[in-house]
C-alpha cells in the first residue's frame, strides 16, 4: 500500500460527494500526488482500487495532465511554459538559461534534490509571458533578474 489512511480517508471522501464515480477521479489523483510528490502505475492501480474505478480509466487522466509528475521531482518542480505567448516572449532562452544556472537539464533534477526543471504546455497566464509554475505557484514577466531572486528566495527557504 503507497497511499496512507488519511490520503484513503480523503479520497473516499471526495468520491461520496460525486453522483457520477468518474468525477472523482482528477480529485483522488490530486490527493494521492500531494501525499507522494508523484504518480505512478503503482498509484493509479492503488486509486482504482479505492474508488472502483478501472485502472485504465484513472491512467488515461493522469497522464493527461502535466501538472501530475510521473517520477519523484525535487523538492520544487518548476514548471516553465513554452506554449504560444510564452515562447514568442522567451520561454526558451528561459529554459537555457534555468539550465545553465540549476546545471541540469530539462527533466533533470538537481544533485540536491532541490529542483526539477520541465517545459509544459500553457499554463493559462498568456497576458504575463513568459512564466512558470513552482509547485502550486505562479510566477509571471519574468526576467533573468526575478528568476535569480526566485531559486534563491527558494534556496534561503530549503
Amino acid at each position: 500500500m503507497i497511499l496512507n489512511e488519511e490520503s484513503i480517508r480523503r479520497i473516499k471522501e471526495k468520491a461520496a460527494k460525486y453522483p457520477r464515480r468518474k468525477s472523482a477521479i482528477l480529485p483522488a489523483i490530486t490527493v494521492a500526488y500531494r501525499q507522494v510528490g508523484h504518480l505512478n502505475d503503482d498509484i493509479y492501480r492503488e486509486i482504482s482500487r479505492i474508488i472502483n474505478i478501472p485502472y485504465v480509466e484513472i491512467a488515461e487522466a493522469a497522464t493527461f495532465y502535466t501538472l501530475f509528475p510521473k517520477k519523484p521531482v525535487g523538492k520544487y518542480l518548476i514548471q516553465v511554459c513554452h506554449n504560444i505567448s510564452c515562447a514568442l516572449m522567451g520561454a526558451d532562452s528561459l529554459v537555457t538559461y534555468l539550465e545553465e544556472k540549476l546545471s541540469v537539464r530539462k527533466g533533470e533534477t538537481t544533485d540536491d534534490g532541490l529542483f526539477t526543471l520541465i517545459s509544459v504546455e500553457c499554463l493559462g497566464s498568456c497576458s504575463t509571458a513568459p512564466m512558470m509554475q513552482i509547485n502550486q505557484d505562479y510566477y509571471e514577466n519574468l526576467t533573468r533578474e526575478r528568476v535569480d531572486q526566485i531559486i534563491d528566495d527558494l534556496k534561503a527557504k530549503a
